[in-house]
């Protein structure tokens, strides 16, 4: 059961004798070195840092259904991905999007496939039951549209059972109700190749013939209900795609060659080399098989190229292995400097100056991006999430980025954080938010497109992200009016997402306290009075969510019931992090609120200097795709407990 009250909350207050603070602080320090040491520990030769991001079974699975599909195994490899799949079905039988989340019938569906296909017997027990959860689900064919279109590739239900994306959409003027720049850039990168592999009905390999009709109720031939009707609007949509499908034979064959040229040339100019095609899974994935089934020989340099970017995410370990969804170098290396300058910003300066080359090294300026389209004449100057991923920067790390090089000090680096502000400047949207990769991606009636059943498709703007712009702008307005009027549209826009409880929501993070965070560490910076109520109302509602240990915990499920929101049934290292870094930023530094969550983290880190929290709590998308950073356990406690000492001093 979740603890909501704050009477449950043993809080006690640091005695005012000399001997007891210099303990105190004496454990402070010893904590943060500890912290410190380790962090410091893993950074790479180079200057980053970059730690594991694990995703849930859907992805290690697909890996298992491509390499059946292309007919390539790896009997080692999928035999050790397959460890690392067992022990995570729940006690229903299901798989969930998250580590004690309920059952998923799409990741279900894909991690009993790859387990088949593996070798696994239908039945034997761990079978039995997760085939019986999704029967009890409606079957396979109640997955979502993704998992329909891979069974269709594997020949396991009709074509007719996924959307109808006509390669033609390439031809689709801008001003048309579907265009590629209306959706969101992972949208992009991954409709592109499916495209082709939709229109021309990609057919896998399948070499041991695997199938899984006995995950059907209704044989899927005869399945006539595989698209929920949800609302008007959507109704309107799926008479189009029947329409469309009626009307196929009516396209000409020199528009169909035309559309499948000009999809080919869009994925092969942004296959970015060894990270792949925007730096994500699936999209790489379906650019590889699009290369292949368009007939691209596997000698040529693009597909070589391709696979070594799919493979690259691969985490081998002794005994299981995994596929990650993407690489986060950007976004640990500058959270990882934030943490080190607050923990010893002279001691460690060694370590930050190589962290900022790397991140120099990083920045983009000139390069092609499709953020250009609706900014044609707007100077580049973000920063991917990635390694490389020059046409998609994202607006949330470039803040964090130059953010943390102006906290820095470090000499020769006002050049790339005013060229990192100035384009962050442009990419408002008009609202006054900031989205994470485009301006006013907001054509909301496209999520009601078959496609679109998992509510994906766009990149609205966000509170979370608008903080750190707003974060970014207000610590270098010295001296830069032409900063003032954009953040004062964001700070408005701020103030206009608060809920009515005084938090905010969380796009990148989970969830609400993650959002309060961004929102407070992003206010602190604007010389706001701490009086205002946007800090009160956030700080109380902060304090009512406090957990009886002293800590802070929110559920995914705060995604799905707003009655969750903040709460959790045990308290993390991370989220705590949050919640005392928000609160401090909101003034409550000396609060016994405070206090206790600062002597939670101390409680619970390891004797190798960091924490272990198991939990996955980032939304790749609410709802739909969760990730577990496995650095978020690593500095963030440490950058409270660091601010904390700090600010203990000062008192």
């Amino acid at each position: 059961m979740f603890n909501e009250a704050n009477s449950e909350i043993n809080i006690s207050t640091v005695s005012s004798s000399s001997n007891t603070v210099n303990s105190y602080t004496d454990n402070l320090n010893r904590a943060i070195s500890k912290a410190q040491d380790k962090l410091l520990s893993l950074q790479d030769k180079d200057g980053y840092w970059v730690f594991e991001l694990e995703a849930d079974c859907t992805i290690p699975s697909e890996y298992i259904m491509m390499m059946h599909y292309l007919g390539e195994i790896d009997e080692s490899l999928q035999a050790k991905i397959a460890n690392y799949l067992r022990p995570r079905q729940s006690e229903d039988g299901s798989y969930p999007l998250y580590t004690g989340g309920p059952g998923d019938i799409s990741c279900s569906v894909k991690v009993y496939y790859a387990l088949k296909m593996v070798g696994d017997s239908i039945d034997a027990p761990h079978m039995v039951r997760l085939r019986n959860y999704i029967l009890s689900q409606g079957g396979a064919a109640k997955a979502n549209v993704f998992t329909r279109i891979a069974l269709a590739t594997f020949e396991q239900l009709p074509w007719r059972g996924v959307p109808y994306i006509p390669v033609e959409i390439m031809l689709f003027p801008s001003w048309f109700p579907f265009h590629l720049d209306k959706v969101s850039y992972w949208s992009r990168t991954v409709m592109v190749p499916l495209f082709i592999l939709c229109t021309l009905k990609a057919t896998a390999k399948n070499p041991n013939n695997i199938n899984v009709l006995e995950l059907f109720i209704t044989h899927p031939d005869e399945e006539k209900h595989y698209f929920p009707e949800r609302t008007l609007l959507n109704k309107i949509f799926l008479g189009l795609d029947k329409l469309g499908r009626l009307t196929r034979p009516l396209i000409p064959k020199k528009a169909h060659e035309l559309a499948i040229e000009k999809a080919k040339n869009w994925f092969i100019e942004r296959l970015n080399g060894e990270d792949g095609l925007g730096g994500i899974f699936p999209a790489m994935v379906g650019s590889y098989e699009a290369m292949l089934l368009l007939g691209m020989p596997k000698d040529h340099h693009h597909v070589v190229t391709a696979r070594k970017a799919i493979d690259k995410l691969l985490v081998i370990n002794e005994h299981d292995a995994y596929c990650q969804p993407c690489l986060s170098p950007v976004w640990d290396t500058a959270l990882a400097a934030l943490a080190l300058q607050e923990a010893d910003k002279a001691g460690n300066s060694q370590s930050l100056t190589r962290a900022y080359d790397w991140l120099k090294s990083k920045q983009l300026s000139d390069e092609p991006g499709d953020w250009r389209i609706s900014k044609p004449d707007l100077a580049g100057g973000g920063w991917a999430f990635q390694f490389e991923n020059p046409h998609y920067p994202d607006v949330d790390d470039t803040a964090i980025v130059a953010f943390a090089m102006a906290e820095s000090n470090i000499p020769n680096l006002d050049e790339s954080i005013h060229r990192a502000t100035r384009w962050i400047v442009g990419m408002q949207s008009r609202n006054g938010g900031y989205g994470a990769f485009d301006v006013d991606n907001t054509h909301y009636y496209l999520n009601e497109i078959p496609f679109a059943d998992h509510g994906a498709l766009l990149d609205p703007p966000t509170s979370d992200v608008s903080a750190r712009c707003a974060m970014l702008m207000a610590r270098v307005a010295q001296d830069h009016d032409e900063y003032q009027p954009a953040l004062e549209r964001t700070i408005d826009y701020i103030r206009s997402e608060q809920e009515q409880d005084g938090s905010w929501f969380g796009r990148w993070g989970t969830n609400y306290i993650y959002g309060t965070w961004s929102a407070l560490l992003g206010l602190e910076q604007t010389g706001l009075p701490k009086t205002d109520p946007m800090y009160t109302k956030a700080a109380t509602w902060l304090k009512s969510v406090q957990r009886g240990d002293g800590g802070w915990g929110e559920d995914n499920y705060s995604y799905h019931d707003l009655s969750h929101s903040g709460k959790y049934h045990f308290s993390t290292a991370f989220q705590t992090a949050w919640a005392v870094l928000a609160l401090m930023a909101a003034g409550e530094a000396h609060s016994p609120e405070v206090k206790a969550g600062i002597d939670f983290i101390l409680r619970n880190q390891q004797a190798d200097g960091v924490w272990n929290d198991e939990c996955f709590t980032a939304p790749g998308f609410p709802k739909v795709f969760y990730l577990k950073y496995h650095g978020y356990d690593k500095f963030f406690p440490l950058w409270a407990l660091a601010r904390y000492r700090n600010e203990f001093l000062k008192k």
